[in-house]
């Protein structure tokens, strides 16, 4: 057979896939799709794993559209140390609100859920892990304190991992103090708090205002605690038990009083605004 009797094999141009089609689950390891991921409010279709959401995508999902309007904007942290570790504080600061557009790791506004008028507000995690400094206590206070004063409902969600951060030092610890105090008079004028815990919330937040909500609710598989497992483990050198810290060990052993799913959250939270205030017109 003569060489120049074979065909030449035309291969088709392979088509370009568009980038970030697919993305994936750190929890499953599996690949899913982005848009179904994004249908369930940043869900994993295969394993409910929750992927963390902004402040705002948070404020889409639970308020009422075009309800919210954001108080207290114009408060920045500063770096009163002059903190440096690996990097400067003031140049965390400044990469912080570049990737985030937000002027600190704390949202607070008002708004509806459901119908119901709310204060609300929102930690963000991708503000330097949502951690609280001076700011973030300030306008956490602030919050509760315009509650107080308008006789509204609370609702905040907390998702910090950075706990209470170390770059402002005792100014950092005290809001502690501060946002539980504020809690306790809002407490004492007959206030109702709905607290919402993501992954992670841990160290100085729940340790405070993140655990004294009248209904404590958490996402699934979130990481909640005041130091981590791996800490834990090697302080008191033993085995911890499976799924410790987790929502769902939590709830078994009393500290949470439900894990809802994203999707559920704001149905859930409207109907709990709702019992409350048929039982505070029945008992007026």
């Amino acid at each position: 057979m003569a060489w120049d009797s074979f065909k030449r094999i035309r291969f088709r141009k392979k088509k370009e896939m568009p980038e970030g089609l697919w993305l994936r689950c750190p929890d499953c390891e599996g690949m899913q799709y982005r848009k179904a991921v994004e249908e369930l409010l940043q869900v994993c279709p295969e394993c409910n794993y929750h992927f963390e959401i902004s402040v705002q995508a948070r404020i889409e999902q639970l308020l009422d559209e075009g309800s919210f309007e954001e108080h207290f904007r114009g408060l920045t942290s500063t770096d009163p140390l002059g903190f440096v570790a690996v990097k400067a504080y003031a140049d965390r600061l400044v990469k912080a609100r570049e990737a985030t557009g937000l002027e600190s790791a704390c949202v607070v506004g008002t708004g509806k859920i459901s119908g119901h008028e709310v204060v609300f507000g929102a930690t963000a995690s991708r503000f330097l892990r949502g951690s609280m400094g001076s700011v973030v206590g300030e306008k956490f206070t602030r919050a509760v304190e315009l509650a107080t004063e308008r006789r509204l409902p609370f609702v905040f969600v907390s998702g910090s991992g950075g706990g209470a951060r170390m770059d402002e030092g005792v100014l950092s610890l005290m809001q502690m103090a501060k946002t539980s105090a504020a809690l306790a008079r809002y407490d004492e004028a007959g206030g109702l708090y709905i607290s919402l815990l993501t992954n992670p919330t841990m160290g100085g937040c729940m340790a405070s205002f993140a655990a004294l909500g009248d209904f404590t609710l958490a996402e699934p598989k979130a990481l909640l605690g005041f130091a981590g497992p791996g800490v834990i483990k090697n302080t008191i050198r033993a085995d911890l038990p499976e799924g410790f810290q987790r929502s769902e060990f939590l709830l078994e052993h009393g500290f949470l009083d439900m894990v809802v799913n994203r999707i559920d959250q704001k149905k859930v939270i409207g109907q709990l605004l709702e019992h409350c205030r048929v039982g505070a017109a029945r008992a007026s």
